[in-house]
């Protein structure tokens, strides 16, 4: 890490972390400081590449998407050209969450966000029309029981 974190930056982070709609006077009184030294603080972070985009989370079973499968994915192509298509047939694919490359027997998991099965077979069908692979197994999720995108800020030491 190129930038020196110390205990009020992992304040501030935290608090981002939790709500980045807080305003910078939330902020500041939040992690006791003032609001120019915390927005000091917040571009320098943004500057390091600490703080990346900014989104909004939203409520996907609100929203109908009920069914969470996590596929697991082994190839026997590992050539340049089909990775390209494959990370390409991925990053086109909005339902695809995340995507990992493993160690060990499996390649790639992916976290796939769609309404219900039929949507996912849609899903299958297609990437599998775009890419070869090996062997798939999609696992239905049936219950989340925890979901963050918050980093263990407390881990970090002063560096």
């Amino acid at each position: 890490m190129s930038v020196r974190i110390d205990d009020t930056d992992r304040k501030i982070l935290a608090e981002l972390q939790r709500d980045a709609s807080q305003s910078l006077d939330e902020i500041a009184a939040r992690v006791g400081s003032s609001k120019t030294p915390v927005w000091n603080r917040i571009r320098k972070l943004k500057g390091a590449g600490v703080i990346g985009q900014q989104t909004v989370l939203l409520d996907a079973e609100a929203l109908g998407f009920e069914a969470t499968f996590f596929v697991l994915i082994r190839t026997s192509e590992h050539e340049a050209d089909w990775q390209r298509r494959f990370l390409k047939a991925l990053r086109d694919r909005p339902e695809v969450q995340e995507a990992h490359r493993l160690a060990g027997d499996i390649d790639y998991i992916l976290k796939v966000r769609v309404k219900n099965a039929r949507a996912y077979d849609v899903f299958y069908q297609t990437l599998i029309s775009e890419v070869r692979v090996h062997n798939v197994t999609a696992l239905l999720s049936m219950e989340e029981i925890k979901s963050t995108t918050m980093l263990p800020l407390s881990a970090l030491t002063d560096s």
